[in-house]
């Protein structure tokens, strides 16, 4: 089969399209004739070496996937050989069939578009857990957005709005300010010009947001600090920046605000069967239209590397899906 292979760890000329073995089905796992594959800020960083968790090289980078199934072990029951479905798979997504373990297959309803499937769950995802489960996002709340034009981005604007808060979204251009107005937000500021913690402020009558959702980390981060409201929880995404902040501990303590951790894939693993409820209720609220990725760019996914290059440039906006050739 036909995939993108990581052949070192670097930049995205690393990136290899070669003839790959495919991979055998174990006890539990599935295999998926692939439709679609979601790009996302995690791949570009494995494919750097610099993520949380890393995989050894050479490998197939790409972690959502969506498509068909082909194939099942003897022991999976819950899923069939023709059930269309998605999944978070780690890595191993940018090829034709991806082989994973069947508990990581949601399947795919009806009125979801199969490609919108393979670039819903790790930003949808990531995000909701950080609304609800992290920072207890409550109706009539102040939510800002930072990046807010990225795809973790406007599944925040999406979902805050689900969830009844006031939307402030953030970003570095009119343009993108542009679709997040589009995307539902109430507010817009750019940041580009270094004054996010005044603009905020007059915004929120000088009392500043009650939960921001930062993905951007280095200097946005330090003013996130600084225009937080008393309470205030700061949900720490990701840092997109390339420079990982260090917090004045003396901030969190005048301020009565927490600095909260978000980390999707460590509470799949701790807490399984309530990541399954989650996903549901995302499944759902997409069905009902609530919430929809904004897919800005669709690629076959040979073109991996340009998908990469875009990431790496701060061009993206919304999400990019690697599709078949």
């Amino acid at each position: 089969m036909k995939a993108v292979v990581c052949t070192e760890y670097g930049g995205p000329e690393k990136l290899e399209v070669l003839d790959w073995p495919a991979p055998e089905v174990g006890p539990g796992q599935v295999r998926i004739d692939l439709v679609a594959r979601g790009v996302a800020f995690p791949d570009t960083l494995t494919i750097q070496g610099k993520y949380q968790t890393q995989p050894d090289v050479p490998f197939i980078p790409g972690g959502e996937v969506a498509g068909i199934i082909s194939e099942v072990a003897d022991d999976v029951t819950d899923v069939a050989v023709g059930d269309a479905v998605l999944a978070g798979i780690g890595h191993g997504g940018w090829t034709e069939q991806a082989v994973t373990d069947a508990a990581r297959c949601v399947p795919i309803p009806d009125g979801m578009d199969i490609a919108d499937a393979a670039g819903f769950l790790m930003n949808h995802g990531t995000t909701y857990y950080a609304l609800k489960y992290r920072a207890n996002l409550q109706p009539g709340e102040t939510l800002l957005v930072t990046g807010a034009a990225g795809g973790v981005g406007l599944a925040a604007v999406q979902l805050g709005k689900v969830m009844g808060a006031r939307v402030i979204a953030a970003a570095s251009t009119e343009e993108k300010l542009a679709l997040c107005k589009d995307q539902g937000a109430d507010e817009v500021v750019n940041y580009g010009d270094g004054e996010l913690k005044e603009k905020v402020k007059a915004l929120t009558g000088g009392k500043g947001a009650d939960v921001i959702y930062d993905a951007v980390g280095g200097d946005i981060f330090d003013q996130c600090l600084r225009c937080i409201n008393w309470n205030g929880r700061l949900l720490i995404i990701g840092f997109a920046d390339g420079r990982i902040p260090e917090a004045p501990a003396n901030l969190p303590l005048l301020k009565g605000c927490s600095l909260v951790g978000v980390f999707y894939g460590r509470f799949k693993q701790e807490e399984p069967e309530e990541n399954d409820k989650m996903v549901a209720e995302l499944v759902q609220m997409y069905v009902d239209g609530k919430v929809r990725p904004y897919i800005s760019m669709k690629l076959p996914f040979s073109d991996a590397p340009k998908a990469v290059e875009n990431f790496n440039n701060r061009a993206v906006q919304g999400k990019i899906l690697l599709v078949n050739e």
